[in-house]
């Protein structure tokens, strides 16, 4: 069973609908017996760093979370769960999970691309170039699209550590990889094929093989 875990953050349905397409056994819980229990856990959100990390910390998920990610389950992070597994986050000076090292930042407030001002949040689809042969990103053709709604963009204290760039004004981290864990800053769940087959090949990935 897949626990995807309920921190009210949102998000949720949409990823258990993508699993269940999928033909994968999954659950949306907060239940800490439930999560340690499950193969695999996947960790997805929308909102602000500070209130998420308020209702972990309140409800006991950030143990739960940082006890499966020592025991070597395999954790899929997605959109804002993938910025609150860093040290820290500009978004409220927001004191993080620190499973990776590194930061969250914002966007520059003066983005452009071709003399164009661009708006933030970056919302749409964009291309990602996937780094390196993860077995979560496997198959993926380089250049896929897909979608994104953010302000903020993880920053690894180490580059080894990017699984995955993007560009909006600047290059930037849209996907990290480190041990057991995956993470994307876009909405794999909303990103049609090449996001259903990211969700499929961590669904059979045992964790032991990331870079």
């Amino acid at each position: 069973m897949i626990a995807i875990i309920d921190y009210r953050a949102g998000n949720l349905t949409s990823v258990a609908r993508a699993l269940q397409h999928l033909g994968e056994p999954c659950e949306v819980t907060a239940d800490p017996n439930k999560i340690g229990t499950a193969h695999r856990v996947i960790f997805p959100g929308v909102g602000a760093a500070g209130e998420a990390m308020g209702n972990l910390r309140a409800s006991g998920l950030d143990v739960c979370i940082q006890k499966a990610f020592e025991a070597g389950k395999p954790i899929l992070g997605i959109c804002l769960g993938t910025q609150v597994i860093f040290d820290h986050s500009e978004e409220g000076d927001t004191a993080c999970l620190g499973i990776v090292p590194g930061r969250v930042r914002r966007f520059p407030g003066e983005l452009r691309e071709n003399g164009k001002p661009l708006k933030i949040p970056h919302m749409g689809w964009n291309r990602v170039d996937f780094v390196g042969d993860h077995p979560v990103f496997r198959g993926l053709p380089q250049g896929s699209e897909f979608y994104f709604v953010h302000s903020y963009y993880p920053s690894p204290a180490d580059e080894r550590l990017v699984a995955g760039w993007s560009d909006y004004g600047i290059r930037f981290c849209a996907a990290v990889a480190y041990r057991n864990l995956v993470a994307v800053q876009f909405h794999a769940e909303k990103s049609g094929r090449f996001g259903l087959q990211i969700l499929k090949n961590f669904c059979s990935w045992e964790g032991r093989d990331a870079q």
